[in-house]
């Protein structure tokens, strides 16, 4: 069991379907989870549907939306880094990989999770998983966190290979379905609360895939 995991992702939302249940669990058994997003998920094309946000409102309302999600699977401690959505790949190396520094030093994690740093499809996914990786490999190696990475890029598996850590999160479906619905100006997941946990909810949503980032 994990001493304490510290989740980095750029964007509100990128913790619910890829995630969400694998901390639920973790949280479950007792192992504290922190939460570090980047950003605020202001540059987002969806505004809801219908249409209920704007420019100036919606980083406020992903704010609270990641809030709202965070409630459903149990993480307390969430942390809001300040960058800016859409810029994370030209950020300075050096002044994002100080706040990620600074952020690895204060929880002291056992566990990362973040993007794979080459194959998460969206440039902040990619250049968040690249300032995770470089941070920690500057750590002497007794001291570096295990980093569990997050991959979906078409052909991924062609290159990584097959996922070494799955994760059976059905019995969490309550706390994933309420993540990814939380998320309402830029998701619509209507799922009929008895159907929750169905088979077919099971199959689709039930296992979470990593890789563990090898840095040799």
């Amino acid at each position: 069991m994990e001493r304490q995991i510290l989740v980095i992702l750029p964007h509100p939302d990128d913790e619910s379907f890829g995630i969400s249940g694998t901390l639920a669990k973790s949280i479950s058994e007792g192992v504290p989870v922190t939460y570090a997003c980047l950003t605020l998920g202001e540059m987002a094309r969806s505004m809801g549907n219908p249409l209920f946000a704007n420019r100036v409102s919606l980083p406020a309302i992903r704010k609270k939306e990641l809030e709202e999600s965070c409630r459903h699977i149990g993480i307390q401690d969430i942390r809001f880094m300040g960058f800016h959505d859409k810029t994370i790949e030209f950020e300075r190396h050096e002044d994002i990989d100080a706040v990620i520094g600074s952020l690895i030093e204060d929880v002291n994690p056992s566990l990362v999770i973040t993007f794979h740093p080459l194959y998460s499809v969206h440039p902040d996914h990619d250049a968040t998983g690249a300032a995770v990786i470089r941070t920690i490999a500057k750590l002497p190696k007794e001291q570096r966190p295990v980093v569990h990475v997050i991959a979906f890029s078409q052909g991924h598996e062609d290159i990584l290979g097959t996922p070494d850590i799955i994760h059976d999160v059905s019995k969490f479906l309550p706390n994933k379905i309420g993540s990814i619905q939380s998320h309402r100006s830029q998701w619509q997941l209507p799922v009929d609360p008895t159907m929750v946990e169905s088979e077919a909810m099971k199959k689709r949503f039930g296992t979470e895939r990593f890789w563990t980032y090898r840095f040799e």
